[in-house]
């Protein structure tokens, strides 16, 4: 057992002792591959979305130097026909590149590093083994001398130019010399896995690596049941651990395929499991660091496009032109596309649009953007907080004087009068709320359902609001069906104040006179 040549399955017998989720079925997608001109994988995913126990699965699966038999035969793989097929037949080379960071002084020697490393490796499991100067002349020896060819397991491939962006052509190259030769990667090996966070890095237009096929956060594809926890999963974990589903799904649900329709951050979902807590355990990672610079970004339309999406609505996104790195930025849809590939965003294929997935994620970016030294998002800000100042202290002039601005300033001329539009300002308008409550649309309430609900906190001493929006009504008329069709009885159990708040729109008042009205109630216990 090496570092990089057969590492052996002790990874995946330590994962085995938790909690597991069968995921081995993605060992079956890998062995339709083995041998093929389809032989290139790389799955790109965000952190703490299960790479790393993945890479660990497939070298327990296909080292030759170890017996798995013992850890698999229960799972989903070994009902598969290819199962015996393939088990621990092959010599794996196993590089995980955020482990080899500090030995290559930040990644600046890292190509050397490598070829040094597994060619002394190779030389010590195959005495006669002649060495060369090229790693991939040395491989193909190798390869002729073990009678069979590699699996070659890549994790987090694209952390060298990630972290050291001055080393991405020599590294780009050294994978080119593994992957992009037709006249020895057939040689060399049966298959490779390469996960990473990006990508494969373009290269103008096409991918620096083209013959790999890839799966990513835009088109997992296949893949997507591997991506993270499914409903299903999810629904078992937490009745195992008599965990509330209804709050797990709220918290880490939201990213979604076509067929898929429901994937859930692994990671957060068994923190919260383990800790028996819902927090967002995303601050525990870079990534998250990372968020703001992103969101600060002096592009045309990026700064009203995350109101909008803190606000709980959705963002067109055209992702073609991102350049797979975290560079080079042309404008608002390369931004966003990354935050896609971070797990910041959710995408909907379907619909070319993008949108916060859920409550952790929501955090992060609520958090993020009080810290963004931005003008227009700091204005915005703070007329948000004023909003709900207002809101709670009864000021009805000013609630409708704020919603009436950013009705105005936020909603196109062609949608102005849309009676769908109202409830998009008041999400744009209230987008702070993440500080102190839950927001809930539509929600089924007494007899019909609440236009929109905030819901305090735990930690917060601030009342419930309950928001209906009447359109060329009145705003009394709002209160009048709130408490009509008893809407506060969903809330009966909150046992705090509640506010009632009705707001309505009149799109043929006089000039000079006011469009928007507000009434605010407090309901009667």
């Amino acid at each position: 057992m090496g570092m990089y040549l057969n590492p052996g399955n002790s990874g995946f017998e330590e994962i085995l002792q938790s909690d597991y989720v069968d995921k081995t079925g993605l060992i079956r997608l890998m062995n339709k591959t083995i041998g093929k001109t389809n032989k290139l994988t790389c799955v790109s995913r965000p952190r703490r979305f299960g790479k790393s126990f993945a890479a660990k699965m497939l070298c327990a699966y296909y080292d030759k130097t170890c017996d798995s038999d013992e850890l698999f035969r229960k799972l989903e793989i070994a009902k598969d026909e290819t199962y015996e097929t393939y088990r621990n037949k092959y010599d794996v080379i196993y590089v995980d590149m955020t482990g080899i960071k500090p030995y290559t002084d930040g990644f600046q020697n890292i190509v050397a590093y490598l070829c040094e490393g597994i060619t002394a490796e190779l030389a010590a499991a195959y005495p006669g083994l002649t060495v060369y100067n090229e790693l991939t002349r040395t491989m193909v020896d190798a390869a002729e001398l073990a009678g069979n060819k590699f699996i070659m397991i890549i994790d987090e491939w694209d952390a060298p130019i990630r972290e050291t962006p001055e080393i991405e052509k020599e590294y780009l190259e050294f994978l080119r010399s593994l992957f992009k030769n037709s006249g020895t990667t057939s040689r060399i090996f049966a298959a490779a896995y390469m996960t990473g966070i990006l990508p494969i890095k373009k290269d103008g237009s096409q991918s620096a690596i083209s013959d790999f096929r890839e799966f990513s956060m835009l088109k997992p594809r296949q893949y997507a049941p591997y991506v993270g926890f499914t409903e299903r999963e999810v629904r078992m974990l937490c009745d195992q651990n008599q965990v509330d589903y209804a709050r797990m799904k709220k918290w880490y649900n939201g990213y979604a395929f076509p067929d898929i329709p429901a994937v859930y951050n692994p990671s957060s979902v068994m923190h919260a499991i383990e800790n028996h807590d819902f927090d967002s355990y995303w601050t525990q990672t870079s990534a998250a660091e990372g968020l703001m610079s992103y969101i600060s970004m002096d592009y045309s339309g990026l700064t009203k496009t995350i109101a909008e999406l803190l606000g709980g609505m959705e963002a067109s996104l055209n992702p073609a032109g991102f350049a797979n790195d975290l560079v080079t930025f042309k404008g608002r849809d390369d931004v966003l596309t990354l935050m896609v590939h971070l797990g910041y965003l959710a995408y909907d294929e379907k619909k070319g649009t993008v949108r916060i997935p859920n409550e952790e994620i929501r955090l992060e970016f609520q958090r993020a953007i009080r810290l963004v030294d931005h003008a227009e998002t700091n204005r915005r800000l703070k007329e948000s907080d004023q909003l709900f100042y207002d809101t709670i202290h009864g000021n009805e002039e000013a609630v409708a004087a704020q919603i009436e601005k950013v009705h105005l300033e936020e909603t196109v001329p062609l949608h102005y009068n849309r009676e769908d539009s109202l409830r998009s300002v008041i999400k744009l308008a209230y987008y702070t709320y993440r500080d102190h409550y839950l927001q809930w649309e539509e929600l089924p309430a007494g007899e019909g359902y609440a236009d929109v609900v905030y819901l305090p906190k735990r930690s917060s001493d601030y009342p419930a609001l309950v928001v209906e929006l009447k359109w060329n009504q009145s705003a009394e008329g709002a209160i009048d069906q709130i408490l009509s069709r008893q809407y506060p009885e969903v809330l009966k159990s909150y046992g705090g104040q509640i506010l009632l708040v009705g707001i309505n729109y009149d799109k043929g008042a006089r000039p000079g006179m006011r469009k928007h009205s507000c009434r605010i109630l407090e309901a009667v216990k």
